[in-house]
């Protein structure tokens, strides 16, 4: 054992192994005499262990356990995922995924400097919240916009400036918990504003609103129900038939959409408010997610009267809550498709996947059926329901197209679906009644190849 331990050599002279010449183009000597450092523990733990012997090249091991090292250290833990369960915007798997052209805005500004605050016409500093402004008021008719960071960030920012030391007045039927116990009452007593709860949790009426009303008001707050139902004796009342009793006693209603939709989903059987109808109807204050129904990037977009976006953009919570260049660039990118409505269906894979035709999806699933079918794994095709996901869309279920592989006693289902999320690509499936199932609506074609070739790999490994 100690004459293994004197065949290791010095850091330096390890540094110069001709093994290590690719890595030194890489990376600075540095870094890799730290690495070494680590692979040389980790090979004087081994011998201690007798996990090698006179028998090992002691240079060979140590160059080994470099490259491992420096191979696991330098892997991004963030990284691609093929979505095979039919969620669309799937929280746990980053939502909306980008459109090219967001893409393509996105790439042309990481590496660059930009105009984020900076306007060109005038050479005079800008405002970061110009370059999105007038496609926003375009595409839903508000009188000004702003972007935070994300939606929750905009409903705190919109009733600490607005409703900070006055009430807020909301139906308790809309006193909602989003993911990570972020609640709707607990914001605002961190906003300041003082929760008036009206009505019931099933029943709240147009007079609930008007004889809660008084000189403490501040705003009458709506919140849509993305991520949740209530079904059955229900009443509750839309924001546009708040609008009337808003301008009456001159408080301002605030709509927070969750989701947001500026594509009018009606045609698919899709029921949910588009952004513009709720401006048009007279809604004050509306705030929206961008990585949802709208298929951007995240964020919380808020639109609405100037007055009040310019009151809210006056508030000093707005600074630490704001979007970056890389942000805004693919969200402008996102929402110039907007203008053409009728290519935005196919441009952004959102909206497309959520509006995606049967026939379509029946005819991906017999192409990747026949190409798993190369591999001599046998899939079956079945009619499912997708889900929206996301906080989106929360009791509709959308029929699709799904691969079903029944795994027989060559093979564990939980062995199969935890190698396949461990896989260098991982692939992320649903589980049912033993059976492990694709979702052709989340699945790109052009990663049939990847997909089958990865899967196929993993699954003969598994058998």
């Amino acid at each position: 054992m100690k004459e293994l331990f004197r065949k290791i050599k010095k850091i330096d002279k390890l540094l110069q192994l001709p093994e290590l010449e690719g890595l030194r183009d890489l990376y600075s000597d540095a870094y890799l005499m730290d690495s070494i450092k680590y692979a040389v523990k980790i090979v004087r733990n081994k011998i201690n262990s007798s996990m090698i012997t006179i028998e090992n090249n002691i240079d060979s091991a140590i160059v080994s356990e470099t490259i491992k090292h420096i191979t696991l250290e330098q892997k991004p833990n963030l990284q691609r995922v093929l979505n095979c369960t039919g969620t669309v915007l799937h929280t746990n798997l980053g939502r909306a995924i980008l459109s090219n052209r967001a893409k393509e805005s996105l790439y042309s500004l990481a590496d660059q400097y930009s105009n984020l605050e900076l306007n060109l016409s005038t050479g005079k500093r800008g405002s970061r919240y110009d370059h999105i402004t007038n496609l926003l008021q375009k595409l839903t008719g508000c009188e000004d916009a702003l972007v935070v960071n994300n939606n929750a960030a905009a409903v705190l920012l919109v009733l600490t400036a607005l409703s900070k030391g006055k009430e807020a007045i909301v139906s308790r039927g809309e006193l909602v918990e989003i993911g990570g116990s972020f609640r709707i009452p607990n914001v605002m007593d961190f906003g300041g504003a003082k929760l008036k709860e009206i009505g019931t949790t099933n029943k709240t009426h147009l007079f609930d609103y008007e004889n809660a009303i008084n000189k403490e008001t501040g705003l009458l707050v709506k919140v849509h129900n993305s991520n949740y139902t209530i079904n059955g004796f229900t009443k509750t009342i839309p924001a546009e038939e708040l609008v009337p009793l808003s301008k009456k006693k001159r408080i301002p209603i605030y709509y927070d959409l969750g989701s947001g939709a500026l594509f009018d989903f009606s045609p698919y059987g899709i029921q949910e408010p588009t952004v513009k109808t709720l401006i048009k109807s007279g809604v004050d204050i509306l705030s929206f997610s961008g990585d949802k129904l709208l298929g951007g990037p995240q964020g919380g977009i808020i639109v609405g009267k100037k007055k009040l976006i310019d009151k809210i953009k006056k508030n000093q919570l707005l600074r630490a809550i704001r979007v970056d260049k890389l942000t805004l660039s693919a969200l402008e990118g996102t929402l110039l498709e907007y203008l053409d409505m009728d290519k935005v269906k196919t441009d952004n894979p959102t909206i497309n996947m959520l509006t995606v035709d049967l026939d379509t999806l029946e005819r991906k699933a017999i192409i990747l059926k026949k190409m798993f079918e190369k591999e001599n794994i046998s899939f079956n095709i079945k009619n499912l329901n997708s889900l929206s996901g996301g906080g989106s869309l929360p009791d509709k279920k959308l029929p699709s197209f799904c691969l079903i592989f029944e795994v027989d006693d060559k093979v564990s289902l939980p062995k199969l679906v935890e190698n396949i999320r461990l896989n260098r690509i991982p692939i992320l499936v649903r589980v049912k009644e033993n059976k492990l199932i694709m979702d052709l609506r989340t699945i790109k074609e052009e990663d049939f190849e990847v997909l089958v070739e990865e899967f196929s790999r993993v699954y003969k490994g598994t058998i």
